[in-house]
């Protein structure tokens, strides 16, 4: 594995990684790049102590997207035949997407400045977002004549609805954060030196709360998205019947009637 991604931990459960090519403003460009971040999307599933993730950049951009440099010399991503190209989004960046929508651990994104192109929709991959108030934001593929491969149609419509998506994408302009905040791309802003803290404070919160519970309410609104209320309802009642068996369950409700504060172990 690279020194791509940081990770670090605390003591109350949230994990912080950090991408760390800031003299590549964190662009996403190498296989064993994508790679790494699946692995740890992996381990981070399976390590039932993470309550949270918190994804950030090293240096002044959150990520620049995919290496334009590459793409007029026909490397990495965009070598070879149009089928190997297509094998080579299936097998690298696609792939991020697909894991962590899948992590059941809720994610924060601190988007520390400019997020463009693949960089932004990986911001759209994590749950909230968190942005310093000199990010900028740009769904720029057209400008480079190629479309967003990486998964950025279906989580920027479904993050600022289609209309607002559609512009995005077809202009390719760039927003401030003022206006993601506006259109709903970020729930927080944050001045550019306190991001990553207030993400980190935001993920502290959420990681106080029980374990289990936190990964059942992630999946049941991740699911209910594309069901019915009548689908959503059934899987709330089966998520609830676990729920009111844990003893994270017990302590919340003996805490609530002791009027002290919970302490919770995840079972």
């Amino acid at each position: 594995m690279s020194d791509f991604l940081i990770c670090e931990r605390n003591d109350n459960g949230v994990v912080t990684l950090t991408m760390n090519r800031p003299e590549q403003r964190n662009a996403l460009s190498e296989e064993h790049e994508m790679l790494e971040f699946v692995a740890m999307c992996d381990a981070l599933e399976r390590d039932d102590d993470v309550r949270a993730v918190v994804l950030t950049g090293a240096g002044p951009a959150f990520s620049a997207g995919g290496n334009v440099k590459h793409m007029r010399d026909k490397k990495s991503f965009s070598a070879g035949s149009p089928m190997q190209v297509c094998e080579a989004y299936r097998r690298g960046i696609q792939r991020i997407p697909m894991a962590l929508y899948h992590l059941n651990v809720p994610t924060i994104a601190a988007v520390n400045g400019p997020a463009i192109g693949a960089g932004l929709d990986l911001a759209c991959m994590c749950d909230i977002r968190v942005a310093s108030r000199e990010a900028v934001f740009a769904a720029s593929f057209i400008k480079l004549g190629i479309v967003p491969a990486d998964g950025g149609a279906w989580l920027l419509s479904r993050l600022v609805g289609v209309p607002k998506a559609m512009e995005l994408m077809l202009t390719g302009d760039r927003i401030g954060a003022e206006e993601a905040l506006a259109i709903g791309l970020v729930s927080r802003l944050a001045p550019p030196q306190d991001t990553l803290a207030q993400a980190q404070e935001l993920a502290a919160s959420i990681a106080r709360q029980p374990p289990l519970t936190l990964r059942l309410t992630k999946r049941l609104l991740r699911e209910s998205q594309f069901s019915s209320l009548q689908s959503s309802l059934e899987l709330a009642a089966s998520y609830q019947a676990l729920a009111h068996h844990t003893r994270d369950h017990d302590e919340a409700v003996a805490a609530f009637l002791e009027k002290r504060s919970p302490v919770f172990h995840g079972h």
